[in-house]
């Protein structure tokens, strides 16, 4: 068992590792309450009582707005669209979904016959997390547009970046075992680099702020995929999902 959890080759996977550091951040956020139970009832400076009510209510007001927005999302009623091009972010919408699904069964087929158990792991990782987004870009769709989601034509995929040909999806598909890692991580990487360059166009828009949020999350997280994919392992995958999460940077 490692002592740190990035020295892990798909570090990303490791969630026993990062739930605990999860549980160590969010009692992080306790402490400044601190600044008032370190006294005794009735003795604690007013400056201490006052950080303190304010933080609290604070505190209380996020957790109030994002339970509430967490609920109504959870039963398909979202905030009304609120962007500045609806032109824009339905296609964005339409062309990510379908780029997506593409993406899910190219990393379905790797999750069977990949050799290397990480790229295995990191395949499955990929099809739980687009699957997700699609999810999610269809309950926008049905609340912000209040219709069905038109297919994407056989020229807008053509047109996507990173958009595999059927050919390139066959020739991964019946590739030989001891050949089919090689392509597959090739055939995965240009897919990728597509959608990052797809969702970078979207996170400089002036579109919906989710699907601005959403699409930088889709950048950050295809580019980490990209460099596990390469063998990027240890401090490197750290200081590089570090730099595509921060940076505006593009690979």
């Amino acid at each position: 068992m490692p002592l740190f959890p990035f020295w892990q080759p798909l570090f990303t996977l490791q969630q026993p590792y990062w739930i605990g550091l999860l549980v160590h951040g969010s009692s992080a956020v306790m402490y400044p309450l601190f600044a008032r139970l370190r006294w005794r009832r009735g003795t604690a400076p007013v400056r201490d009582v006052r950080f303190t009510n304010m933080w609290m209510t604070g505190a209380l007001a996020v957790v109030a707005v994002l339970g509430a927005i967490a609920m109504f999302g959870g039963h398909g009623y979202e905030l009304p669209w609120m962007g500045r091009d609806r032109d824009q972010d339905q296609a964005y919408i339409r062309h990510m979904t379908a780029h997506h699904a593409q993406g899910i069964e190219l990393a379905r087929t790797a999750a069977e016959r990949a050799q290397d158990p990480h790229l295995r792991k990191l395949a499955m990782l990929m099809v739980a997390s687009q699957t997700g987004e699609v999810r999610i870009f269809e309950n926008w769709w049905l609340s912000w547009f209040d219709t069905e989601m038109p297919d994407c034509s056989t020229e807008e995929r053509a047109a996507m970046p990173g958009f595999l040909t059927p050919a390139a999806m066959r020739q991964v598909k019946t590739a030989p075992p001891d050949q089919f890692d090689t392509l597959f991580v090739a055939a995965m990487s240009r897919h990728h680099r597509g959608a990052v360059r797809m969702a970078d166009r979207m996170w400089h828009s002036r579109g919906d702020p989710r699907l601005r949020i959403m699409a930088h999350a889709i950048r950050h997280g295809q580019q980490g995929e990209i460099a596990l994919m390469h063998g990027t392992r240890g401090l490197a995958a750290v200081t590089t999902g570090v730099r595509n999460m921060l940076g505006d940077n593009v690979n």
